[in-house]
């Protein structure tokens, strides 16, 4: 309450005396001028500045700001570059996978028929000849050792 009263006794006079007088500024300014208010010569005033900023800053901003949308669309778009060939890296990677994989499956296919038919023929040999089907004489023993070791 005591903080109300006492910026109320401060600003209530700031306010009264900063109105002017009825016969103190305004009427010398209309002495002079002819005019109650000096309104729109500041219009006309500012109008000019703005002008005048206007034309001395305008193109300098938009060439600015033309330049950096320039250079914005540039780095998106090597942005998109790097971004597609690495995509484009990724398929061929994949892709030679693929291929490598098709050919280790082909490989391990042959191997496993080829390994099948061996014991398939090894299974028919074992149940179905034994050692005294077979006769050998001792020089084709002799000449089959041989081979072997050479």
């Amino acid at each position: 309450m005591k903080k109300l009263a006492l910026l109320s006794l401060l600003m209530v006079p700031a306010m009264l005396l900063a109105s002017g007088h009825a016969d103190g500024e305004a009427t010398r300014y209309f002495a002079q001028t002819g005019r109650e208010t000096d309104f729109w010569p500041r219009v006309v005033n500012f109008t000019i500045f703005a002008s005048l900023l206007y034309y001395l800053i305008a193109s300098p901003i938009k060439n600015f700001f033309v330049g950096r949308k320039e250079g914005i669309a540039g780095q998106l778009k090597e942005i998109e570059d790097k971004l597609q060939a690495a995509k484009d890296e990724i398929t061929e990677a994949n892709e030679s996978e693929l291929i490598l994989m098709e050919k280790q499956l082909a490989e391990k296919m042959t191997l496993e028929e080829r390994r099948s038919a061996r014991e398939a023929i090894d299974e028919i040999l074992s149940e179905n000849i034994t050692n005294d089907d077979i006769m050998i004489d001792e020089s084709k023993v002799v000449d089959i050792i041989s081979k072997k070791v050479a």
